[in-house]
């Protein structure tokens, strides 16, 4: 029997994990398998996608990227430190989200990345910015996706029986 290979309409579940290439640091994983349709949906960067074509299930692939290729060079001017009295308090934890819009209505996303007891510090640049890292993935799965994934762009899943939770009625939507 012939593995099935990752092409256009397969879906494909997969895990990875994003290493800096420098340290070797673990920055970011993803452990419960990740479902996609090929070629419906890019659920990772092109160059990633790109090297997952052809890949069958078992197989691990290591792709390097260059994120100042993907997210551009770091911006310093999206860093940003005031004083802790003038940040509300949610606002007061590494790793919280805080989106923003300029005057002319566009959004951006920041991050918290520092609080000491006098200040705290957001920046708005991607935090794979400036750095070289490996895409380690390993294809769990390859198969034919069925139509209902390929218009979905992934695997169906039912949700929960809210019926069978007491108290609980759902209501049609129309």
């Amino acid at each position: 029997m012939t593995k099935e290979i990752i092409e256009d309409g397969k879906y494909v579940e997969l895990t990875y994990k994003v290493i800096d290439h420098s340290s070797g640091a673990v920055l970011t994983m993803i452990e419960y398998p990740l479902g996609y349709v090929h070629g419906t949906n890019e659920i990772l960067a092109p160059p990633v996608m790109a090297e997952l074509e052809g890949k069958s299930a078992d197989e691990v692939i290591e792709v390097p990227i260059d994120c100042n290729q993907l997210y551009g060079p770091r911006d310093e001017s999206l860093v940003i430190t005031d004083r802790i009295q003038n940040v509300p308090e949610e606002y007061r934890d590494v790793g919280t989200a805080i989106l923003m819009e300029n005057e002319q209505g566009q959004t951006k996303s920041f991050l918290v990345t520092r609080v000491d007891a006098k200040s705290v510090t957001i920046d708005g640049n991607n935090p794979l910015c400036g750095r070289e890292v490996i895409f380690r993935l390993e294809v769990l799965l390859v198969r034919d996706a069925t139509e209902e994934e390929i218009a979905f762009g992934g695997k169906i899943v039912d949700g929960p029986d809210l019926e069978a939770v007491e108290g609980v009625t759902q209501v049609p939507i129309n």
